[in-house]
């Protein structure tokens, strides 16, 4: 009844050891190197291996007058040939695993940049931060630190066994015991590793998840007084991960003092009966030292494959979630159709889109035309599906049905450094980048910015004033995601940004509703230079933002309801004319308190 699982079983690690040495190799390893650092190790294991028959010859025939310099000479030479042999071989491979370990992660960090929003709209950062980092870490310390143990382990062993069975084979078979015994260990205790490691591993990439979602969210933590609540979640991760480590400990408990037992129990059997075996002359003592000296270059290495077998149960564990990176779809960037048109409209035709087969769409066929050179305002309540279409413009998602085009040629035609290129978003939250302003205006840009170019782009997003006014100028650090900055400056920089790269379609996504009425004059002001003579998106629930705007599309729930300049729409929308309404008692109010304030 047991024989598939383990079938199955059997084949899983073997598919799981072949991804392994599949990912290696594509990290193309010097092979020369690799080469010169096992002939190094092998040569100073082959020496370590002749040392003992020179104990042997000089415990037979020990004598002050038969001790000769050309002995001692050569036994010298032999332990300084495998010193700087093994230390030379030592520092090359640990070269190569850090080569490898690096190429690895300089394709992970390529395959994250292409892989599409969807992806991190599953994955947690934090997890993916850790495969980057921990994991690989974990693949080098196998290359590094295990391997060419590994390698010269079984050369030791295997070299041993041959001259201990010329020794003596009767004492040999008996050591040969062992073996079975210490696979009686070994593999179940593996397995139980590997089970182990894994589960660390998830652990380890979840409890990083937490971490950086709270840490880049610190002053909502402390705002919200969620302190505590964070405190216990983390708590939480700690407990698990202490939890794992205790298992992984207990798992090593076993292995290394049961090994130690069993190969101490072997050197007692071997002693005894050697003695035995001296006393009645069926051997020599030297026999028996060079014997001795030879089970002790089997039982190191022993214990030093038994912690390979587990690192590299470590490693596949880690493996497996590098693939998984690996692997996953990216952005297809293979299309080379250049952005050429200008003056074109744009046309949504009758577009559905669904994050997930399974979730209800959240817009449902949406259809409408965008006039070039035109302001285009889409309003309605929050969660209608707003944001979702500007993601579909950026080609963040696909359509499920239907199509977004540009004259008569699907968006989804050109390439995307191309079609990205036409476009300049500004966002409520105008994230920045951690660096200086001038780093952040000109984030993006694939040619020299001119210090005129810069300034001119400053100047007309209304940005050169504060600027100006602070120590370092374009040169001042805007701190973390922009928290040295107000809202304000933000959004300014956000928009001298746009203006610097010339977008043909321009979208601004909720872009003065977070600023006070100061800057949001400024920022309007700012926002009319940045739209002139640009095709434009704006989503808005402000009235202000809208009511000039060259048409107005009302979308509710995922489907157009309205379509038509803001008098038309107030007379024959019922649900733009109470949105309108509102927002005129809001402004009505924010007039008030400000005259009130004054």
């Amino acid at each position: 009844m047991d024989t598939y699982p383990q079938v199955e079983e059997t084949k899983g690690s073997l598919s799981n050891w072949r991804k392994f040495v599949k990912l290696i190799q594509e990290t193309k390893p010097s092979k020369g190197m690799l080469i010169i650092a096992l002939v190094l190790s092998l040569g100073a294991t082959v020496v370590s291996l002749i040392i003992p028959m020179f104990t042997k010859g000089l415990v037979d025939g020990f004598t002050m007058s038969s001790l000769k310099p050309a002995q001692i000479v050569s036994l010298a030479v032999a332990f300084v040939i495998q010193t700087i042999a093994s230390g030379i071989s030592i520092y090359l491979l640990n070269v190569i695993g850090q080569k490898v370990v690096s190429s690895l992660r300089d394709r992970l960090w390529k395959k994250l940049l292409v892989l599409p929003v969807s992806f991190y709209d599953q994955n947690r950062t934090g997890e993916t931060i850790s495969r980057v980092t921990n994991d690989t870490g974990i693949v080098k310390s196998l290359i590094t630190e295990h391997l060419i143990a590994f390698l010269t382990g079984i050369l030791s062993v295997i070299g041993s066994m041959v001259i201990l069975f010329m020794l003596d084979w009767q004492m040999t078979l008996i050591m040969l015991t062992v073996i079975p015994v210490s696979a009686l260990v070994l593999v179940p205790l593996g397995k139980q590793m590997f089970k182990i490691s894994k589960g660390l591993q998830d652990e380890t990439a979840s409890f990083t998840g937490k971490l950086t979602q709270v840490l880049s969210e610190i002053r909502l933590v402390k705002s919200s007084n969620a302190e505590q609540r964070e405190y216990e979640n983390g708590a939480k991760g700690i407990s698990n991960l202490l939890a794992f480590g205790i298992r992984e400990g207990k798992v090593q408990a076993l292995i290394q003092p049961l090994m130690s037992f069993v190969l101490m129990l072997l050197l007692v059997v071997i002693v005894g009966f050697g003695g035995m075996r001296v006393s009645s002359g069926a051997m020599s003592a030297g026999d028996l030292v060079a014997f001795i000296l030879y089970l002790i270059q089997i039982v190191i290495p022993m214990s030093q494959l038994s912690m390979f077998f587990t690192q590299v149960q470590k490693a596949i564990g880690a493996t497996e979630h590098l693939m998984t990176i690996l692997e996953s779809d990216e952005e297809d960037h293979s299309k080379e159709q250049e952005v050429t048109q200008e003056g074109l409209p744009m046309i949504v035709d009758h577009v559905h889109f669904a994050y997930e087969e399974s979730q209800d769409p959240i817009l449902q066929d949406v259809h409408f035309h965008i006039p070039a050179g035109k302001v285009t305002a889409i309003v309605g309540p929050s969660g209608g599906g707003k944001t979702t279409l500007f993601s579909l413009f950026e080609c963040y998602y696909d359509p499920t049905e239907g199509a977004i085009r540009l004259g008569d040629t699907n968006i989804d035609e050109f390439s995307l450094h191309s079609w990205r290129s036409k476009i300049g978003y500004v966002s409520q939250e105008s994230p920045l980048m951690d660096g200086t302003i001038r780093d952040n205006i000109c984030y993006g840009m694939n040619c020299k910015v001119s210090e005129l170019e810069l300034k001119r782009a400053a100047k007309m997003a209304y940005a050169d004033s504060f600027i100006d006014q602070m120590p370092n100028g374009y040169d001042t650090e805007v701190g973390e995601r922009g928290v040295k900055l107000s809202g304000g400056q933000r959004q300014r920089i956000a928009i001298a940004r746009a203006l610097l790269r010339d977008p043909k379609l321009l979208m601004l996504d909720e872009a003065t509703s977070s600023l006070d009425s100061k800057s949001e004059i400024v920022v309007q002001e700012a926002l009319q230079n940045l739209m002139q003579g640009r095709t434009t998106l704006v989503i808005a629930h402000r009235l202000s933002t809208v009511v000039d705007a060259d048409q107005i599309v009302f979308i509710e729930k995922g489907r157009v309801t309205g379509i038509g300049p803001h008098e038309q729409l107030f007379e024959e929308h019922e649900m733009y004319r109470e949105f309108a309404m509102q927002q005129l008692r809001i402004q009505e109010q924010g007039w008030l308190d400000e005259e009130q304030a004054q």
